[in-house]
């Protein structure tokens, strides 16, 4: 029979066990367990990443390169299509796959933002309308936010396994923070007395939200999504410690061999597709006044198109 310790006041703590540790491992025997709750999960998370992935990979490079530029001008103008033309055309002549595995872990990026987007944007808008949920929700936020990405990798394996799915949880779990933050600060820095004109005239709160505080949240929403996407891209070299494809996958591989030459391609397309995404999405951050024009249809190539056609509005 084991001795049991002594409490010591000297040094308390060596004799108090909370038993976290066990609780923790606890839960690998209930994901065993409850496979048949968590694989419908997994099979959704599955289907997301890997239509999104099939869909990049199946247009032709040149093709995505034009899409993604083209998305560039209308967001950000020619100057900033201009620059992600290049960057892309430089991230396609890294290596002969280097475009491939760019694409998955666009699909993985994107894939994981848009699951930021359903979780945080509702989340943000609440925290932003009540005092007492933002109080609620920060000490979350902050623990997602500095907890060690390492530390949540083994729980989400143990309950998901290796793979896509695990890396975009994982993903998930790193980027969310700065959405929810900063749409709640967004909503929480409208002028109120736009909201009070808009209710004066008769506004219903969800018309207030939708038209006046949402519009005017924009530009620190966009900021949001945009740390957003840079902390996801930041994630994919941790992710792929649980088999997750892709550029961080290249690196990884390459640190295991000591090639340094391999792990710069891989983290120069890392870099590459940050860039670009955060051109774009500051871009579409920016009011019209920013962007010099009126409506977003008026510049880019939709407005050339309708230039063209010789109309200034869509009907």
């Amino acid at each position: 029979m084991p001795d049991e310790k002594s409490f010591d006041l000297l040094n308390p703590f060596k004799s108090i066990d909370l038993g976290i540790a066990s609780w923790a491992d606890g839960i690998k025997q209930w994901a065993i367990s409850n496979r048949d709750v968590i694989e419908p999960v997994k099979v959704f998370f599955s289907k997301l990443i890997g239509g999104i992935e099939a869909t990049l990979q199946a247009v032709p490079p040149s093709v995505m390169l034009i899409i993604i530029t083209l998305i560039a001008w209308q967001a950000a103008g020619r100057r900033v299509a201009i620059i992600v033309f290049l960057s892309l055309i430089f991230l396609g002549l890294l290596q002969p796959n280097a475009w491939a595995l760019a694409m998955t872990t666009l699909a993985i990026v994107v894939s994981a933002v848009i699951l930021c987007l359903l979780i945080g944007l509702p989340v943000g808008i609440l925290a932003g309308k009540s005092d007492g949920f933002e109080a609620a929700v920060k000490p979350v936020l902050d623990t997602m936010q500095t907890i060690p990405a390492f530390v949540y990798l083994v729980p989400v394996v143990m309950l998901i396994g290796i793979g896509n799915v695990s890396g975009v949880i994982v993903t998930i779990i790193f980027a969310l923070p700065p959405l929810v933050r900063l749409t709640s600060l967004g909503i929480r820095g409208v002028d109120r007395s736009v909201v009070e004109a808009a209710r004066a005239f008769g506004a219903s709160p969800f018309q207030i939200l939708w038209k006046v505080e949402l519009p005017l949240a924009k530009p620190t929403i966009f900021a949001g999504v945009n740390q957003t996407i840079m902390l996801s891209l930041s994630m994919v070299v941790i992710a792929s410690l649980i088999a997750v494809k892709g550029l961080g996958n290249e690196v990884l591989r390459a640190m295991g061999r000591l090639d340094a030459g391999q792990a710069i391609v891989g983290g120069l397309g890392i870099v590459i597709l940050a860039i670009v995404l955060d051109r774009i999405t500051q871009g579409f951050g920016q009011s019209h006044r920013e962007r010099g024009r009126g409506r977003w249809w008026l510049g880019g190539p939709v407005g050339a198109v309708l230039h063209l056609a010789g109309r200034k509005d869509p009907i």
